[in-house]
């Protein structure tokens, strides 16, 4: 008996290489957002790891999706790449005054991603853990081998903060540890990062898998392989596995 809540879908919507492939020829760039939103129930926006949005963009988002859809928002980059998680406190306090909150009801988890280069620092990590606002979920990234320490799951574990599943094609380690009421999980190639369809095969255990994580959790999963519009293929074929799929 599945207990959580599944959701599905893309890592951003925006990409050129999708349109005539994934949208249809002929449907405007301002319609897309919506045209995604009617066929997975979550979508990660990734714009805002770049730049700080606006909260009448926020506001926009969440009038252009169905009453029961879900976005995850991904960190600013200044957090995570610029400051590497240190004196954080005013880039982290933009972020959420952008009006991320502007989602209301449709706001899932915040993903921090950490870039290879960041290394497990326990004094940096429990920091920087210990300023995110609790009335949000979030979930962390990270890509250096030397994560793989009880300390990073025992940190993550005392701050309900998920470490994210991510499969990368072999690229960066795999931490597969779920730390958090919910589990994130990130699928950005099957064998070629950003690049590789999921086969039938591959969809198939990752369903199993995440069946088996929301017995007694959500679930939160995305696809990041966005070239060659492989990622909101693989986000459709995987909801339909899960029955998460829209009508």
């Amino acid at each position: 008996m599945i207990d959580g809540v599944i959701r599905v879908g893309t890592s951003g919507w925006v990409y050129p290489e999708w349109r005539g492939v994934f949208y249809p020829k002929g449907l405007p760039q301002r319609r897309e957002l919506e045209y995604l939103s009617r066929r997975v129930n979550s979508i990660e926006i990734n714009g805002s790891f770049y730049s700080l949005r606006q909260p009448s963009n926020y506001r926009a988002w969440a009038a252009t999706t169905p009453d029961d859809f879900v976005f995850a928002v991904k960190g600013i980059r200044q957090v995570t790449h610029v400051k590497r998680l240190r004196n954080i406190e005013r880039p982290l306090a933009d972020f959420f005054a952008s009006g991320v909150l502007e989602l209301g009801h449709k706001l899932g988890p915040v993903l921090w991603q950490l870039p290879p280069s960041v290394r497990f620092d326990p004094e940096v990590l429990d920091g920087f853990l210990r300023l995110l606002p609790r009335t949000v979920r979030h979930a962390l990234e990270v890509r250096h081998p030397s994560f793989r320490d009880p300390t990073f799951f025992r940190l993550m574990h005392a701050n309900n903060v998920a470490s994210v599943v991510a499969d990368t094609a072999g690229t960066w380690p795999r931490f597969d540890e779920i730390t958090a009421d919910f589990v994130y999980v990130r699928l950005h190639g099957d064998e070629e990062l950003y690049a590789s369809g999921y086969t039938d095969r591959a969809l198939d255990r990752w369903a199993s898998r995440i069946r088996d994580w929301a017995r007694d959790r959500d679930a939160f999963v995305y696809f990041d392989n966005t070239m060659r519009a492989r990622a909101p293929h693989d986000a459709v074929a995987l909801a339909s596995r899960l029955d998460t799929a829209a009508p």
